[in-house]
């Protein structure tokens, strides 16, 4: 058996034991209700989080008119109505921010490269084909400045398919090992 330290402290917490005692009810009830309002308030929202918002609200509702419900017997009742009206008041209080429209709003486009950066691209690229050779550099002017196909390359320097096919890959990989153009890689 334990004696309180202070009597005026045990008499306080048994009156506030008291003052809470009509509420142990709505304590026990949320307990054996809860899941069961819980999928009702589910049903009502398409998220979880905001199922279990709706329901601690109309919870809440429900706690604040605790004494003045007469029949505690239909009280589910009671609380699926708060859980309505409270979904319905948040819906008329949403935000909307898509609008209907006859014209479809403008894609946003990447930003155009810089000219600046595109202009020392292209002057850095043009340096490097005058290092190549002569024969080497005519090949790939018109393979990729020209944009003659390889049978047309040969015709206009009188030579073999064969020879604008391998020129023209050493000299792509003369330009690949080119510092200048190592940053753009």
């Amino acid at each position: 058996m334990t004696t309180p330290v202070c009597t005026g402290a045990s008499r306080a917490a048994s009156a506030t034991a008291s003052a809470h005692a009509p509420y142990a009810s709505f304590s026990s009830y949320v307990r054996a209700r809860g899941p069961v309002l819980l999928r009702t308030a589910r049903s009502l929202t398409a998220n979880p989080c905001d199922a279990e918002d709706l329901l601690q609200t109309a919870l809440a509702k429900t706690y604040v008119a605790w004494e003045r419900i007469e029949d505690h017997r239909a009280l589910d009742g009671y609380v699926r109505r708060a859980l309505l009206n409270t979904r319905t008041s948040q819906w008329r209080k949403r935000k909307v921010d898509e609008f209907a429209c006859e014209e479809l709003p403008e894609r946003e486009t990447a930003p155009a490269p810089d000219p600046a950066e595109q202009q020392a691209l292209h002057d850095a690229m043009w340096r490097a084909v005058l290092k190549l050779p002569d024969r080497q550099r005519a090949m790939v002017v018109l393979r990729y400045y020209e944009d003659l196909s390889e049978a047309q390359t040969a015709d206009v320097l009188g030579v073999s398919i064969g020879t604008v096919k391998s020129a023209v890959s050493r000299a792509l990989g003369k330009l690949r090992e080119d510092p200048e153009l190592t940053p753009v890689r």
